[in-house]
């Protein structure tokens, strides 16, 4: 895949290569689907959580409830932020912390993984005029052009 990007490449190859091969048969499945099909799984892919948004969220939940329970249970649950914090500064930094293998094994995509499928899906949908698109009636054939597409 063509798709660079600081998550992928601190993610072994074969949960990229797996996350790839399940977006590429949703792409190629949706050949045959009708263009309300296709829009409604935009739609989906439009609302999907990006690991950006997976690790704010949980970064944000862990370190709140961490100074909510030094506040009011024990001093020491203050521990919880000053460890979880630095792993989100890790992340902005370099591209990786300690729960991006977990949340990549459970199928996280980037923001870029999501784009992707996204648009070829609309190329599927015929949404690109000018991308190099087979009119042979081939549909296996132009979803996965339409991948290739989207991915360069």
């Amino acid at each position: 895949m063509k798709i660079k990007d600081r998550v992928r490449a601190h993610t072994a190859r074969h949960i990229n290569e797996e996350i790839e091969q399940k977006t590429e048969r949703r792409v190629v499945q949706a050949a045959g689907a009708t263009d309300a099909a296709i829009s409604r799984r935009i739609n989906e892919l439009e609302e999907e959580w990006d690991m950006e948004r997976w690790l704010e969220t949980n970064a944000s939940a862990i370190a709140f409830s961490g100074v909510v329970l030094g506040l009011l249970v024990n001093k020491k649950f203050l521990a919880i932020p000053v460890i979880v914090l630095p792993f989100l500064f890790q992340h902005a930094v370099q591209g990786w912390c300690p729960p991006i293998p977990l949340f990549r094994r459970i199928g996280v995509r980037t923001r870029k993984e999501i784009d992707a499928e996204k648009y070829a899906l609309k190329a599927v949908r015929g949404d690109f005029d000018k991308l190099p698109i087979a009119n042979n009636g081939d549909t296996i054939r132009r979803a996965r052009q339409a991948w290739e597409a989207a991915k360069a």
